[in-house]
């Protein structure tokens, strides 16, 4: 049954540090912490913060040398570390976790070109060449095409680039990526704005994957394949431009053994006082627990800083898009969770307090926020 959905806002920052930010147990206490550019933030209240390198503030009329933050343990030292990707055609870095809140981390480059605006951390492979599970996979594109760079044996040293693509229109400022299982089969396939390229069943790692050309915008934000209608087949979630308007869904239809996508709009993709501006970050979570993932998405503030943005003194709304199913098919709701914070390029929610009710964490040109979920009779 699906409960009310109600927040409470907890600012880290009032900074411009980042574009990305993320939950971990930094100091291995039980309890979810977050990071967000040089900081991390102790839970569960987020009052106190240890610096993971030296901070630089940045000017909200530029860019950040931080987009995105990941949270896994590369080192299996039972510490989680965080991965940051800087600035589109930047470095990716990963900085380890010393178990002493005191100290800053060390920074391993990991790969010294990341492209694409919407780069993934997943577990791509069931196991790796050496049957270890959990190794994940950096999705991204350098030198024009789509690939992954994961870990080494040895983790601190340069990961190897591995395309699954031929060369392309896959450039540093790419928009639209995401990963998931388009055909059901078990293994992760790859979505961009052009369409998806199916993982093969044999794949090492090495060989180039078939591509299912399709639609999906202009070039958004985070890609996601979900069965949106409960009819069997998966559909792709996404925005439509980042730096424009517009959040879509993508119908897969497949007639004639030969699969389409009709794609209908979530919010609209003309402008208007209702129509998001540069919904430039994604994600899926089932935020009011009736077992269907909703959209959760935002307004990136000054993407273009100012002069290339839509509506540049528009307000930076954090909203969350209730999915509902009938017989007229699929529906979402709007709900708006805040006008004043927006996203940035990256947006995570999931439960970090234990209360099976996700939370949301963005960080951006306004600063960085986390969003607890609580029950309407919390004080």
């Amino acid at each position: 049954m699906a409960h009310a959905v109600t927040f409470k806002r907890f600012d880290l920052s009032a900074d411009f540090l980042a574009e990305g930010a993320n939950f971990g147990d930094f100091n291995r206490d039980g309890v979810d912490d977050a990071v967000a550019g040089p900081y991390w933030y102790e839970g569960p209240r987020f009052t106190t913060r240890y610096e993971i390198y030296a901070p630089v503030l940045f000017d909200p009329k530029g860019y950040s040398d931080n987009f995105f933050a990941y949270v896994h343990d590369f080192d299996s030292d039972q510490w989680d570390d965080v991965l940051f990707v800087g600035f589109p055609g930047q470095a990716a870095r990963w900085f380890r976790n010393p178990g002493n809140s005191a100290q800053r981390w060390e920074a391993n480059e990991v790969f010294a070109t990341v492209g694409n605006e919407a780069p993934a951390l997943v577990d791509l492979f069931q196991e790796d060449q050496e049957g270890k599970k959990g190794n994940p996979s950096l999705v991204f594109n350098t030198d024009g095409q789509l690939g992954f760079a994961r870990p080494n044996a040895e983790p601190r040293l340069p990961w190897s680039f591995h395309p699954i693509t031929p060369p392309g229109p896959y450039g540093v400022f790419a928009h639209g990526l995401g990963v998931g299982d388009m055909d059901r089969d078990g293994d992760l396939d790859l979505l961009e704005a052009t369409g998806w390229w199916e993982h093969p069943t044999t794949s090492s790692g090495e060989a180039l994957w078939q591509k299912h050309a399709a639609v999906f915008g202009a070039g958004g934000a985070q890609m996601f394949a979900y069965d949106v209608d409960g009819d069997g087949d998966q559909d792709v979630v996404t925005t439509l431009q980042a730096h424009g308007y517009g959040v879509a869904w993508f119908e897969r239809r497949d007639e004639s053994g030969q699969a389409t996508f009709v794609q209908h709009l979530i919010s609209s993709a003309e402008g208007g006082m209702d129509a998001l501006h540069e919904p430039h970050a994604l994600t899926l979570a089932d935020m009011n627990g009736d077992g269907l993932l909703d959209v959760v998405t935002g307004e990136r503030f000054w993407g273009h800083v100012p002069a290339g943005d839509p509506d540049p003194n528009a307000p930076a709304r954090l909203m969350w898009f209730e999915l509902k199913r009938g017989g007229f098919g699929a529906a979402f709701v709007p709900h708006v969770i805040d006008a004043a914070s927006g996203v940035g390029t990256q947006i995570v929610a999931r439960d970090v307090n234990g209360d099976a009710r996700p939370d949301i964490i963005v960080a951006n040109k306004k600063g960085a926020v986390v969003f607890l979920q609580v029950s309407p009779q919390a004080p």
